[in-house]
């Protein structure tokens, strides 16, 4: 299946919303809240992959491009990565990975890095094809 990796318009915002619910369950973002974030200057890069032809989203990236004044370059942290699961093992993931990869280097990203799950094995398989190795450093979070 021809599929093409692109980044996401405020059009998307109906297909993102229906593959996030699939992926993070219902929240509070809504449609609207989604082509609005996509229309504003934004230090996140969202990518979506779409079945040529179509105007279905098969998955999504989104990427943060992050600097710090202790660094010279910026990284980038890929925050999202779905694919629906009709449409795995038919390399898309691959082809987000490798262009959310590809636009991170080209806005001067040395280093990339993504959080998943310790028992989410495809996904580590899929990173690692991808180049990605584990970091060492432990996950902390705080929520107030």
């Amino acid at each position: 299946m021809p599929v093409k990796i692109r980044p996401a318009t405020p059009a998307d915002a109906p297909g993102l919303m229906r593959l996030n619910i699939d992926f993070n369950g219902p929240g509070t973002q809504t449609t609207e809240g989604m082509a609005a974030a996509l229309s504003a200057p934004s230090p996140e890069l969202v990518l979506v992959a779409q079945q040529e032809g179509t105007s279905e989203l098969l998955g999504f990236c989104c990427c943060l491009l992050k600097n710090s004044l202790c660094y010279g370059e910026p990284s980038g942290e890929v925050t999202e990565f779905y694919v629906d699961p009709r449409y795995r093992r038919q390399g898309i993931g691959r082809a987000l990975l490798m262009e959310a990869i590809n636009q991170c280097q080209a806005r001067g990203a040395q280093e990339i890095t993504l959080l998943t799950g310790d028992d989410n094995l495809p996904a580590q398989a899929l990173y690692t094809a991808g180049g990605f190795t584990p970091s060492g450093e432990l996950h902390m979070e705080w929520e107030g």
